[in-house]
């Protein structure tokens, strides 16, 4: 049952294409992908298994969140380490900086525990 409703949820992108439908299923690019995984290996070290835990935390972010949702989370962390007015506005926590960052706050705690756990 399982594989056949996979099977239906994936028939809308089977006229795409192999190239379409990778780009569908994978919206993050390499370099954003690579980024976080260098990010990551700094906080957890430099070794083989850091970047086998750290790719598949980003795998699992990826999957969980668009890389659009996922660029303004970014955005709103690093206007919040910023000084003067502008900062002030995203460290205040209006309701939609709160459920941007609080959506990927969730989705590293889902990848920690896939990849780290």
């Amino acid at each position: 049952m399982l594989a056949s409703g996979l099977a239906l949820g994936l028939l809308p992108f089977a006229a795409l294409g192999a190239d379409a439908l990778a780009d569908a299923l994978n919206d993050y690019p390499t370099e954003a992908r690579a980024e976080y995984v260098f990010g990551c290996m700094a906080t957890n070290g430099q070794s083989q298994e850091a970047l086998r835990r750290c790719s598949c935390s980003i795998d699992a972010i990826a999957g969980i969140l668009s890389y659009e949702d996922y660029v303004a989370a970014e955005t709103v962390l690093r206007m919040r380490q910023g000084g003067g007015e502008r900062a002030a506005m995203f460290r205040g926590g209006t309701p939609v900086t709160m459920r941007i960052l609080g959506d990927l706050r969730r989705a590293q705690a889902e990848a920690e525990m896939i990849c780290f756990g």
